[in-house]
Protein backbone atom coordinates (compact mmCIF):
# COMPACT_ATOMS: atom_id res chain seq x y z
CA UNK A 1 0.00 0.00 0.00
CA UNK A 2 2.85 2.37 0.82
CA UNK A 3 4.37 1.74 -2.59
CA UNK A 4 1.07 2.62 -4.28
CA UNK A 5 0.83 5.88 -2.33
CA UNK A 6 4.43 6.72 -3.25
CA UNK A 7 3.77 6.10 -6.94
CA UNK A 8 0.61 8.22 -6.79
CA UNK A 9 2.58 11.03 -5.12
CA UNK A 10 5.18 10.91 -7.87
CA UNK A 11 2.43 10.92 -10.49
CA UNK A 12 0.81 13.94 -8.83
CA UNK A 13 4.18 15.72 -8.76
CA UNK A 14 4.55 15.05 -12.48
CA UNK A 15 1.05 16.40 -13.17
CA UNK A 16 1.84 19.52 -11.13
CA UNK A 17 5.06 20.00 -13.10
CA UNK A 18 3.11 19.84 -16.36
CA UNK A 19 0.68 22.40 -14.92
CA UNK A 20 3.60 24.69 -14.07
CA UNK A 21 4.99 24.45 -17.59
CA UNK A 22 1.60 25.06 -19.21
CA UNK A 23 0.94 28.04 -16.92
CA UNK A 24 4.34 29.46 -17.82
CA UNK A 25 3.54 29.12 -21.54
CA UNK A 26 0.18 30.78 -20.96
CA UNK A 27 1.88 33.64 -19.11
CA UNK A 28 4.24 34.21 -22.04
CA UNK A 29 1.30 34.27 -24.44
CA UNK A 30 -0.56 36.76 -22.23
CA UNK A 31 2.54 38.97 -22.08
CA UNK A 32 2.35 39.47 -25.86
CA UNK A 33 -1.02 41.26 -25.54
CA UNK A 34 -1.27 45.05 -25.25
CA UNK A 35 -0.48 46.10 -21.71
CA UNK A 36 -3.55 46.79 -19.60
CA UNK A 37 -4.16 46.45 -15.90
CA UNK A 38 -5.93 43.11 -16.43
CA UNK A 39 -2.90 41.73 -18.30
CA UNK A 40 -0.60 42.87 -15.49
CA UNK A 41 -2.92 41.31 -12.90
CA UNK A 42 -2.98 38.04 -14.85
CA UNK A 43 0.81 37.94 -15.08
CA UNK A 44 1.21 38.61 -11.36
CA UNK A 45 -1.42 36.00 -10.46
CA UNK A 46 0.07 33.38 -12.72
CA UNK A 47 3.52 34.10 -11.32
CA UNK A 48 2.23 33.33 -7.84
CA UNK A 49 0.51 30.17 -9.08
CA UNK A 50 3.71 29.00 -10.79
CA UNK A 51 5.76 29.43 -7.61
CA UNK A 52 3.18 27.66 -5.43
CA UNK A 53 2.68 24.75 -7.83
CA UNK A 54 6.43 24.29 -8.26
CA UNK A 55 6.95 24.23 -4.48
CA UNK A 56 4.08 21.77 -4.00
CA UNK A 57 5.42 19.53 -6.77
CA UNK A 58 8.86 19.52 -5.15
CA UNK A 59 7.49 18.64 -1.71
CA UNK A 60 5.14 15.92 -2.95
CA UNK A 61 7.73 14.52 -5.36
CA UNK A 62 10.40 14.38 -2.67
CA UNK A 63 8.04 12.72 -0.23
CA UNK A 64 6.97 10.17 -2.82
CA UNK A 65 10.57 9.50 -3.88
CA UNK A 66 11.68 8.92 -0.27
CA UNK A 67 8.73 6.61 0.35
CA UNK A 68 9.49 4.67 -2.82
CA UNK A 69 13.14 4.30 -1.83
CA UNK A 70 12.10 3.14 1.63
CA UNK A 71 13.93 5.89 3.50
CA UNK A 72 12.31 7.20 6.67
CA UNK A 73 10.44 10.48 6.21
CA UNK A 74 12.38 12.27 8.96
CA UNK A 75 15.85 10.98 8.04
CA UNK A 76 17.06 14.38 6.87
CA UNK A 77 15.53 16.11 9.88
CA UNK A 78 17.23 13.66 12.25
CA UNK A 79 20.56 14.13 10.46
CA UNK A 80 20.27 17.92 10.78
CA UNK A 81 19.55 17.66 14.51
CA UNK A 82 22.65 15.50 15.03
CA UNK A 83 24.93 18.24 13.63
Amino acid sequence: MKRLVAVLQLLLALILTVAVISTLVNMVLIATRPETISVVNAIIGQGVIIVCLAALAKVIGGKGWRALKGAPQDAKKNADEAD
